[in-house]
């Protein structure tokens, strides 16, 4: 579908004249390779979950570090799209505008807009079980996508009406004038995704997660009279990472296995989110230096 309101798009903007209908296919296919290159990661990701040996034997610790780089690249892209149709915009205005055919505008319009309000509802239903920041990001883009083609649809509108009457030296200011309004409210958006992606590619520690895997070391340090503990805490896409290094004291008399075992299954019920996405390593040691 975004491939096909892509084309749509390009074929409709070369017939009208109208660069905020060309940006808006450039837009959707931008989109469209974003989506592409994330169905590959998706499947990559299911497929190293379902333990693929030949994918776990060359990438034994997953994919799910691609989540984060797709996501953020998928956002620069989409701003970068739309500055370069804003400079473009601003261009245009100054020159004094282009007069563009609306019969052609308003038609693609409306049925873009069917489509992105479509797919914006399928997907958003469907991430509700879901949970995915593919899926939501991909809802994102609808809607921005709508947003856009709804502007373009009142504006054109609005152009046709103005045709042949005193007001007629607005019609060539139509096109470029809601392509620079729209880029100007569509850049900031995926601003906040690419923020995200970028803390989880640095392995920033999220400060919520961080104090909950605090909070259950603290308590295993008191209640098993441990001298103190090392926490490395990061959320890479939807993996959560945890190592965490309790410092024994010295002489500590030995336990068997099963017991430190248990002592494991205990920390990793009180941290919770046991799963697919989290990845928690357990380890007792007297020498400091293993847990620097």
């Amino acid at each position: 579908m975004t491939l096909l309101v892509a084309v749509f798009g390009i074929v409709f903007g070369i017939l009208s004249g109208s660069f905020s209908i060309a940006f808006d296919g450039a837009y959707s296919l931008a989109d469209a390779s974003m989506t592409i290159l994330a169905l590959i990661v998706a499947r990559l990701i299911t497929a190293n979950a379902s333990h693929n040996r030949r994918l776990h034997k060359r990438f034994s610790l997953g994919f799910w570090h691609l989540e984060p780089i797709v996501l953020g690249l998928n956002g620069m892209v989409l701003i970068s799209v739309s500055v370069y149709a804003l400079i473009n915009a601003i261009s245009s205005l100054l020159s004094g505008g282009h007069q563009l055919e609306f019969d052609y505008a308003i038609i693609y319009a409306a049925v873009t807009l069917a489509a992105c309000l479509t797919m914006a509802f399928i997907g958003s239903r469907a991430n509700r079980t879901i949970q995915s920041d593919f899926v939501a990001l991909d809802v994102t883009a609808w809607l921005m996508s709508g947003g856009i083609t709804a502007a373009l649809l009142i504006a054109f509108i609005g152009g046709s009406l103005v045709e042949d009457t005193q007001l007629s030296w607005i019609a060539p200011y139509v096109d470029p004038a809601v392509l620079a309004l729209v880029c100007v409210i569509i850049i900031p958006m995926p601003i906040g995704t690419v923020r995200q992606a970028f803390s989880d590619i640095l392995l920033i520690t999220p400060e919520a997660l961080k104090a909950h895997v605090d909070e259950v070391s603290r308590a295993t340090v008191k209640k098993h009279g441990f001298v103190s503990y090392r926490a490395y805490v990061a959320k890479v896409g939807r993996l959560m990472q945890v190592e965490l290094y309790f410092i024994v004291p010295p002489g500590l008399p030995a336990k068997t296995i099963e017991e430190w075992d248990s002592l494991r299954d205990e920390i990793g019920d009180a941290l919770g989110d046991e799963g697919p996405d989290r990845w928690l390593t357990i380890a007792f040691t007297a020498d400091r230096e293993w847990a620097e």
